[in-house]
């Protein structure tokens, strides 16, 4: 079986673009990623794209791929239209080292381009909405306030109805934070220190959609979103796009200039019907991508989990082995996390800071941690960094992620 490995990266800025579309930020990073790995399109010989929302936003329901991709002069190839919500990109990367790994090319492509933001809120906070059982949305949420009730926190009267004027995720968020902080103790300040951990982090990242600096004390006089959800402690709706080349071992021997970055993992995965109180998809799969890398959680050097909020982060530092479960308040509080630290999360500042360009958020974790496994991170450089991890959740049913990839990356 070929090893993967990664020798192209090529990312914009997340933010608010009204003039751009999702063609032409392809366009910009896949150009960017081909001159990152020293090659031209002729050089790719498969391609899988990410997008999510563009069919809603323009009508471009289908062969999205082949439309961004041979109007930028890229034909031919077998090109695949991934959708997986929040997970899209990740997933095409591991579509395309699957089809690496199987000998059936030797340089691909793995592209995430997305674009949210429109003048009318309704119209973002509805695609959001479709990332869930649409058809049984009602339960879903009947699901949320029957368990807020059972927590006894229910704070339906001061946040409202779930998804009222808000991302229907940060519901589903809050609602785990509030059953972590019954179960554990676990605090909003402990929310707070990650989220503040973040903004540092972005502030130092010019890819980051926020790069301001916030205390402790500014996340929480932030505006309520969810309780114990401040606005600062939530993802913001950007638009951005992402890419990585990959290529086997063979293809790696005759580059002469190449930086790799080995791929020791990659695992796909879905969520089930659990209660609250069972493992969930991250704590099942990293065990497959542990077991795959041959490695555990204290061989990582530093990880970008998918922090669609604070507390995202707070229970996938649990999930991933970093700390024992009902510990990531605590072990947030004690510096581990921050850069400098003993491992060092969301570097880029997560998607808190970065932003969450749904269809590209993947591709651009893969792009921090290679960067910073190569040496190339700057200010926000984690001192020999050898092994990192990054886990990206997409869309939701019941009480989990409907979908999952976690990747591990070795400096090679």
């Amino acid at each position: 079986m070929q090893d993967a490995y990664i020798i192209g990266l090529g990312m914009i800025r997340f933010t608010k673009y009204p003039d751009r579309t999702v063609r032409d930020m392809a366009h910009e990073v896949i150009g960017l990623a081909l001159e990152d790995a020293g090659l031209s399109k002729e050089d790719l010989q498969a391609a899988y794209f990410s997008n999510t929302f563009w069919g809603m936003y323009t009508n471009q329901h289908s062969i999205r791929g082949q439309v961004a991709l041979r109007s930028m002069g890229i034909g031919v190839i077998p090109v695949v239209n991934v959708e997986n919500a929040c997970a899209g990109a990740s997933t095409a990367l591991h579509l395309a080292v699957t089809a690496l790994k199987a000998d059936m090319f030797d340089v691909a492509l793995a592209v995430g381009s997305e674009k949210i933001t429109h003048e009318n809120k309704a119209v973002a906070l509805g695609a959001y909405a479709s990332c869930m059982d649409v058809e049984n949305m009602q339960a879903g949420i009947d699901l949320f306030m029957k368990l807020n009730e059972e927590l006894g926190m229910n704070t339906a009267e001061e946040d409202g109805k779930p998804g009222e004027g808000r991302s229907i995720f940060m519901d589903a968020y809050a609602m785990g934070a509030k059953w972590h902080m019954k179960n554990f103790g676990s605090t909003q300040k402990q929310l707070a220190v990650i989220c503040a951990k973040n903004h540092w982090h972005g502030s130092m990242n010019p890819m980051a959609q926020y790069q301001k600096d916030m205390t402790v004390e500014e996340v929480l006089a932030d505006r309520p979103v969810a309780y114990p959800l401040t606005r600062s402690m939530c993802a913001p709706v950007g638009d951005g796009a992402a890419a990585a080349i990959v290529c086997s071992g063979k293809y790696l021997k005759k580059l002469a200039n190449a930086r790799p970055v080995k791929i020791r993992a990659s695992v796909l995965g879905s969520g089930r019907d659990r209660s609250l109180d069972e493992e969930d998809i991250g704590e099942r799969l990293v065990k497959q991508a542990y077991e795959q890398a041959a490695v555990g959680p204290q061989d990582i050097d530093l990880a970008e989990l998918h922090d669609a909020t604070a507390y995202g982060e707070l229970h996938q530092t649990e999930a991933m082995g970093f700390c024992a479960l009902g510990e990531g308040g605590p072990y947030a509080e004690s510096g581990a996390t921050r850069l400098g630290g003993a491992k060092p999360v969301n570097t880029s500042g997560g998607l808190e800071c970065r932003g969450h360009p749904i269809g590209a958020s993947g591709l651009a974790q893969i792009y921090e941690i290679g960067l910073q496994l190569r040496g190339e991170a700057g200010k926000r450089q984690v001192e020999g960094a050898r092994m990192g991890l990054c886990e990206n959740g997409g869309g939701n049913i019941g009480v989990e992620e409907a979908s999952m990839c976690i990747h591990i990356l070795e400096k090679a």
